[in-house]
């Protein structure tokens, strides 16, 4: 899997398959994680990524983790790092820790504010915003391929969607390389941000972010969360079969399924899964794509 570079695979004539894992914090987790991502590299993705704790909170169990996947299943890795709580010499170590250990890309975020707080508040020697940590990144660190997060429905805290793609231009600008786009169940707000994009002349690809919707409260959850629209059809078929496991995986493997099939013939390069270290409803998901062919190319 080390042969090509995401971004070169992303910006290939092949549509990409990509997995997000977060860190485990128990015992139970810790062996959900081993046996999801022994499960899911049958699939072989062509990258994951995994996430980064508020306020650092799993710095070491995101390099632990990623470095299980890297060198246990051959996975293509992608750590998150953010902002939180860092100061650019404690950045700096931690960069130079993945870069020692053979990783070639990050995902550079702000990240959220910490604790209880609404308002993020940087380290005193740290960034304010996501573009600083990009532009340290691709000064101090020129060999790594930089991915960003998008919004296709607007960061909960910018002011407009104008506003947060003038922002979202600013971390291309400081020399990321693409753009993972946070969750959504309507397609069209995806069309619409990457429309959005190329007439600001953000012109990298844009990696459209999924999450299979298991069940009804995590889908409120998060969409709440992210201020993302949960459409009232999805909202009814969970409602529907939550008392039925096959009929509610069922409901969320064909939502996902049509949003991918639609985002693929419309020009997406690839899908970012949110898998919540889970593999049985993206084992599915992939059996019912591998069934409609065509869709990833293995």
């Amino acid at each position: 899997m080390e042969s090509q570079t995401i971004i070169h695979t992303i910006a290939s004539d092949k549509k990409t398959l990509s997995l997000e894992f977060f860190p485990p914090k128990s015992d139970k987790a810790i062996q959900q994680l081993k046996e999801s991502s022994r499960d899911l590299a049958k699939l072989s993705p062509d990258f994951v990524s995994i996430t980064y704790g508020a306020g650092g909170s799993t710095r070491k169990s995101t390099f632990k983790y990623a470095e299980h996947l890297k060198k246990d299943y051959d996975y293509k890795v992608m750590p998150h790092l953010t902002c939180v709580g860092h100061s650019q010499n404690e950045l700096a170590e931690i960069i130079r820790q993945y870069e020692e250990a053979g990783f070639k890309t990050l995902m550079a975020l702000r990240g959220d504010p910490q604790g209880d707080s609404q308002t993020f508040a940087p380290h005193p020697d740290g960034f304010q915003y996501a573009n600083q940590l990009v532009a340290f990144i691709r000064s101090q660190f020129p060999n790594f391929e930089i991915g960003v997060g998008g919004y296709p429905e607007k960061h909960p805290e910018s002011p407009s969607q104008t506003n947060d793609i003038q922002n979202l231009k600013k971390k291309i600008d400081a020399g990321a390389d693409f753009i993972t786009t946070q969750l959504f169940y309507n397609n069209d707000h995806y069309y619409r941000f990457v429309d959005q994009c190329r007439d600001a002349q953000i012109d990298c690809p844009i990696i459209p972010g999924l999450m299979i919707p298991t069940n009804l409260e995590r889908v409120e959850r998060f969409c709440h969360f992210c201020q993302t629209e949960l459409p009232d059809s999805l909202k009814a078929a969970l409602s529907s079969d939550h008392e039925d496991q096959q009929a509610l995986q069922d409901v969320a493997v064909e939502w996902t399924f049509q949003q991918v099939k639609a985002l693929l013939e419309n020009g997406a390069p690839g899908i970012h899964l949110y898998i919540m270290n889970q593999s049985k409803f993206v084992l599915a998901l992939y059996q019912k794509l591998r069934e409609a062919d065509h869709l990833f190319h293995t």
